[in-house]
């Protein structure tokens, strides 16, 4: 409406440039490792022994397992997952105290493959300039080629990323080719379709548009920085006042700042680092190595950008020598223990855990039988987890009930004592057991009951409470 300020304004596009420097290289080095870690990690091979998968990682959800090398995870298990993800919290938590936005910068997936993206427009279409008067100028033959040649490309990447996704959820090799024949599952090509047009949208066309309005970690990123954070920024004090410099001009009286504009260029969200922190910058810290070029040719010092933290630069301002670095602090001491906790107690959940598992189901319909001869009858269904690859021999047997007489109707043979049990290598045995107390004894009500398996030596290897219920006095 008319003398109405809009709330909403159309995506000023941005065009970064090609620059090079030490971050540069090393985003270079991060997209290598982890986009070949992801891509190469689900065509890895790890023998386990006949009747399981070689796939090295392998979340099988058909059968209910997570096979990790040799550790192998069970639904029951996903306490672990649980685990995982609050390791990567507070990870995540005290590498931001430290150090800012660097995952952001770094190793994150949207970062990674707008990066690789970004590299397959720049070889296609040219730098900054070369794109931008090529979308500006009318269609051609050749920006036809140029534009569907990088679609495709993009289009190529974003298959092969969804793909591999999937991957690490089926058989890689023989997926792959059930996928060219159209012999895959429709859920294998719906995801894959899924995944495809996700990381094309999100890294062809959405780029900083995901970090500023959809990505919830920069709104309350700042809650975990503090003056003792590393992060990229720029030295008003050195660079004012800023202005542009003819060879052979005096320095005096001025910043070392030439407005150049390259931190603003090269920058993949488009902002001016000079203006100060903003919720926009992911901390790639590419402004850098931009500024580093231009103060190399202008034979000023380098480093007007540079990674340090805002008590620093407080103390630079005025002239002070900085203070050692406070890495040890408040914040980084409780995201610390934090950590340190939750992976002790993780490591202690998986070198004490049961390699059997035992779980029983009492019938409720009817509570309880009783027998002609008056004694009382309680049926179960127990289910015995073997998560060895190997075939257990266990003994499974009941306490808490006097004189309670345990039977095991399709057991394979019942020896002396509990009955004998054999549990196939990677498995779960489903038995109909049944549990009879004699009338003198019978409880009024309900009473616990536990289950017990132990193996030919004796010894206990897991437990499972339950309850026998008897008739009301």
């Amino acid at each position: 409406m008319d003398g109405e300020t809009s709330l909403y304004a159309p995506r000023v596009r941005v065009y970064p440039r090609a620059v090079s420097g030490t971050w540069r290289w090393v985003k270079w080095g991060a997209l290598v490792l982890l986009l070949g870690m992801y891509y190469v990690v689900p065509w890895l091979r790890w023998n386990r022994g006949p009747g399981a998968p070689d796939q090295a990682i392998l979340l099988d959800l058909d059968g209910r397992r997570g096979w990790i090398f040799d550790i192998v995870l069970w639904p029951q298990e996903v306490y672990f997952v649980t685990g995982f993800l609050i390791l990567g919290a507070f990870g995540l938590f005290l590498a931001t105290s430290l150090f800012g936005r660097v995952w952001c910068g770094f190793a994150c997936p949207q970062t990674v493959w707008t990066d690789l993206f970004m590299l397959v427009e720049r070889l296609i279409e040219g730098d900054r300039n070369e794109r931008m008067r090529l979308d500006r100028g009318p269609l051609s033959v050749a920006k036809a080629a140029k534009k569907g040649l990088k679609h495709l490309v993009w289009l190529a990447i974003a298959a092969a990323t969804g793909g591999a996704w999937v991957f690490y959820y089926v058989d890689a090799p023989s997926t792959l080719f059930k996928i060219f024949r159209g012999e895959a599952s429709t859920e294998v090509y719906v995801f894959i379709g899924l995944l495809t047009a996700t990381t094309y949208t999100l890294a062809g066309w959405a780029r900083e548009q995901v970090c500023t309005y959809m990505c919830p970690w920069p709104r309350f990123q700042a809650a975990m920085l503090d003056e003792q954070s590393v992060i990229v920024t720029y030295q008003k004090w050195r660079g004012e006042q800023r202005g542009k410099h003819k060879a052979g001009d005096s320095w005096d009286g001025r910043g070392d700042c030439v407005d150049c504009r390259l931190c603003v260029n090269v920058c993949p969200t488009g902002i001016d680092i000079r203006d100060g922190q903003q919720l926009e910058c992911i901390g790639c810290g590419l402004c850098i190595d931009a500024c580093n070029e231009t103060m190399a040719k202008v034979d000023r010092p380098v480093d007007l950008i540079r990674w340090d933290t805002l008590a620093h630069q407080e103390e630079r301002e005025r002239g002070r020598a900085p203070t050692a670095w406070r890495p040890i602090r408040a914040r980084t001491l409780l995201y610390s223990a934090l950590l340190a906790v939750v992976a002790a107690v993780m490591i202690a959940a998986f070198a004490w855990r049961s390699d059997i598992d035992v779980s029983a189901q009492r019938d409720r319909s009817p509570n309880f039988v009783r027998l002609s001869n008056g004694d009382v009858r309680n049926g179960y269904t127990v289910k015995i987890s073997n998560k060895r690859q190997e075939d257990r021999r266990i003994r499974l047997g009941v306490r808490g009930l006097p004189d309670a007489a345990i039977a095991i109707t399709n057991a394979a043979d019942e020896l002396a004592g509990p009955p004998h049990l054999t549990i196939r290598a990677d498995a779960v045995g489903t038995y109909r057991v049944l549990v009879t107390i004699p009338a003198a004894k019978a409880p009024a009500g309900s009473m616990p009951l536990s289950f017990f398996a132990v193996d030919d030596a004796g010894r206990e290897l897991a437990r499972h409470e339950s309850a026998f219920v008897g008739p009301g006095r």
